[in-house]
């Protein structure tokens, strides 16, 4: 890993269109691009690509596909992680995933950061004439057994903490207590989750 990947790690400004980070970042898409044309009938093939793509995942965890990723091996899933359809991680950050997470349709999980200023923000031209911008990002921390509903974006550097349930729609911009449910643009706790709301008719 060169000096500039460790600095994208690490939160710092980097460079964005770097030899090495180029060639990891197409890698990924080129997997994400196979996964998302198999069936999602638990084929072997599906299996061997996301671990493939995302090394550091437990056991019994299920994509639904498609699936985008930039990266991959910058985020951790734990075991029984489940996605619905349409699930982004931008792993620009480190993405580390608890046991038993559900998201739901289009959910977005984004560590990207970008300069406020456009003399910062724009693309500029390297040496060997490719484009390339000056990025950031920061980590993002979900605890075991959050649910994240249909459309959630959960933004750069938040953390949610375990048990907590996140409303469809929802723009999670700071960090979310445990057991709680949350909901709004951006998302704000709504209450507590409590025995109070467990469903009687279950038979567990």
């Amino acid at each position: 890993m060169d000096k500039n990947t460790q600095q994208m790690l690490n939160g710092e400004p980097y460079e964005a269109g770097t030899p090495e980070l180029s060639k990891m970042m197409q890698k990924a898409h080129r997997i994400c691009a196979e996964y998302n044309q198999l069936s999602d009938d638990h084929d072997p093939k599906r299996e061997a690509l996301l671990q493939e793509l995302i090394p550091n995942h437990g056991d019994n965890c299920y994509l639904q596909g498609p699936i985008h990723f930039d990266y991959g091996r910058f985020t951790k899933l734990g075991k029984g992680f489940y996605a619905n359809y349409n699930f982004t991680v931008l792993d620009v950050a480190p993405v580390t995933i608890g046991d038993n997470v559900l998201c739901g349709p289009s959910v977005t999980i984004a560590t990207a950061m970008h300069p406020l200023m456009w003399q910062q923000r724009n693309p500029r031209t390297q040496p060997d004439g490719k484009f390339t911008t000056v990025e950031y990002a920061k980590p993002i921390v979900i605890d075991d057994n959050c649910w994240l509903a249909s459309s959630v974006t959960v933004c750069p550097g938040v953390h949610i903490g375990a048990g907590s349930v996140i409303a469809a729609g929802a723009v999670v911009t700071h960090d979310i207590p445990a057991n709680s449910l949350a909901a709004g643009v951006p998302a704000k706790v709504i209450r507590g989750i409590t025995p109070a709301d467990r469903c009687n008719h279950y038979p567990y």
